[in-house]
């Protein structure tokens, strides 16, 4: 018997991927389709809703469900959901293909089917309001919305029967793995770290922080579409490699990315990477201060805060607060442990240290650990995001 505490969101793990077989029935059928051709992002939606992470979806969301979590951050059946997952297509195409089959494609492959089962339009500017509290394009999620070009939805079921690349595979578990790995292991409580940053030691206190009252932790970060000046994908996992390797014991992590496009909601997100953690089997998420905030779109604390509307969620936030070195602590604290004022205190700045590092320079001790900088000053061109294409 599983020794695991957490369930997955609704009960139970979806898996929709073909294999065997079947795998090779749906290839041939869907090479006989109209086929689809999605975006990076949208292809690992798929991908991600076949394997498990977005558990309970099993395909993109029909009118319904899509109106429910714009209005009520809740599925239908009143399950907390707050990011909708949904395909755009144009109008004409939408109307063709209603009430049947379409194959999905990534850069001309087709690897997965779907059952078109609804076709409506959509608001962007209405998604922005409920979705991001805002409709200002300055902001990047908003930005990314408003660059769709479907004026159509289309939802229904998918069924995957073919992977998509990754480029860190030997880095990469699905739900599945994981429950199976957390469970032998012997972890019946574990805490989920969401990042897309590269780390520096404020996260590295906050995690193990979470590691001293939890069984394991579960280093989760995304890889895939972010804003321009973020970290690239190789520089996260270049330094989660060193961090972990040098900092922490290995008995205590399991490391794995998630491919899923960082869209900047603030609280709204908050609540979506606690749900896809907890169908990973995470019984806690680390919420740090403005958890996938952006600029000043969102107040410091307001992810902390919508966790009290779902206390139905199904797994536990930790509310870990900033971190920063106390010249007279002699160590990195937070302001409930350290009494000392703010002569003292030297802060974490994440603006400095990408500045530091484009120039080829280590940030000061107290902000990275010498081996991550090092690590990341390597990558010279590749340390940033330069664009925003997908």
């Amino acid at each position: 018997m599983s020794r695991m505490a957490s369930q997955p969101h609704g009960g139970r793990l979806i898996d929709r991927v073909a294999r065997g077989p079947r795998a090779e029935k749906l290839s041939c059928e869907a090479a006989e389709l109209p086929a689809v051709e999605l975006s990076g992002a949208l292809a690992y939606d798929v991908a991600n809703i076949t394997h498990g992470v977005y558990s309970p979806l099993e395909g993109f969301m029909t009118e319904d469900e899509y109106e429910s979590v714009l209005r009520n951050s809740r599925l239908t059946n009143d399950l907390p959901w707050t990011i909708p997952i949904v395909l755009d297509v144009e109008p004409r195409l939408a109307k063709e293909v209603l009430g049947s089959e379409i194959a999905l494609s990534y850069k001309g492959v087709r690897f997965a089917i779907m059952s078109v089962e609804d076709a409506y339009q959509w608001d962007r500017k209405a998604f922005a309001e409920r979705v991001f509290g805002t409709t200002d394009q300055a902001h990047p999620g908003v930005a990314l919305l408003y660059r769709r070009e479907g004026q159509a939805l289309i939802g229904g079921k998918v069924e995957q029967f073919a992977e998509l690349p990754e480029p860190f595979e030997k880095y990469r578990l699905w739900p599945k793995e994981t429950r199976v790995l957390f469970d032998q292991l012997g972890w019946r409580s574990v805490a989920a770290f969401q990042t897309r940053n590269a780390p520096h030691m404020g996260h590295e206190y906050v995690m193990k922080a979470a590691l001293s009252f939890v069984d394991g932790l579960f280093v989760n970060p995304l890889v895939g579409w972010k804003k321009p000046g973020d970290f690239t994908d190789d520089a996260i996992v270049a330094a989660y490699e060193v961090l972990l390797r040098d900092y922490f014991p290995r008995s205590s992590y399991v490391f794995s990315v998630l491919r899923m496009k960082m869209v900047y909601a603030g609280p709204k997100e908050a609540i979506h990477h606690a749900i896809i953690r907890k169908n990973f089997g995470a019984t806690h998420i680390i919420v740090g201060r403005d958890h996938a905030g952006v600029g000043s779109f969102y107040g410091p604390y307001d992810a902390w805060n919508i966790f009290k509307e779902f206390p139905d969620l199904g797994i536990t936030p930790l509310f870990l607060r900033e971190a920063f070195y106390c010249v007279k602590c002699g160590g990195i604290v937070n302001d409930k442990i350290c009494p000392h004022g703010d002569e003292y205190r030297r802060r974490i700045s994440g603006t400095e240290i990408r500045k530091l590092l484009s120039e080829g320079q280590r940030p000061p001790d107290y902000m990275m650990r010498p081996e991550v900088a090092d690590a990341l000053i390597k990558l010279r061109d590749r340390l940033f995001i330069s664009s925003s294409s997908q």
